[in-house]
């Protein structure tokens, strides 16, 4: 964190396809090495698997899954007087969908299924249909933050 002066949060850009900036985040979480070319041919893959296996629009279910997945609370820790405590406070929204992302590319990546595509378009699926590993993580931080709920005074 900069003593002088407030970071500027970098503008995205919508993607070329879709024209969405969250479509844009996401490619950009599964981007490695800066190959940006093959993340957009493994999501839209993904999106074409998507709309073969559910017969539907597959951005309203990418979008359904990103709502299913975004966490409205989590714990963050908090040390008062040699004790370090769990406190849940209320997650921003640009965390939201990064965690969002983070979450859904993540266990996409540790599925059995061959290919990325497949992986990812599976995690959507189930994330849209409020089942899967990334869904049931949301629900994992929600069930913590409300174990916590008796720390919840320490929030500043």
């Amino acid at each position: 964190m900069p003593r002088k002066r407030e970071v500027r949060k970098r503008q995205i850009l919508p993607d070329p396809k879709y024209r969405d900036v969250m479509i844009a985040k996401f490619i950009n979480g599964i981007m490695r090495q800066g190959k940006k070319s093959v993340a957009e041919g493994i999501f839209y893959g993904a999106l074409d698997l998507i709309k073969e296996r559910t017969h539907s629009d597959p951005i309203k279910i990418f979008n359904q899954a990103m709502d299913h997945v975004k966490p409205m609370i989590e714990v963050r820790p908090r040390r008062v007087g040699g004790a370090t405590y769990q406190v849940p406070v209320e997650v921003r929204p640009g965390r939201k969908t990064s965690l969002a992302v983070r979450w859904i590319i993540g266990y996409a990546k540790q599925r059995s299924e061959k290919t990325m595509e497949e992986k990812l378009s599976a995690e959507l699926i189930d994330a849209a249909n409020s089942r899967g590993a990334s869904v049931k993580k949301r629900e994992d931080t929600h069930k913590m933050a409300e174990a916590n709920k008796a720390f919840a005074h320490y929030r500043w």
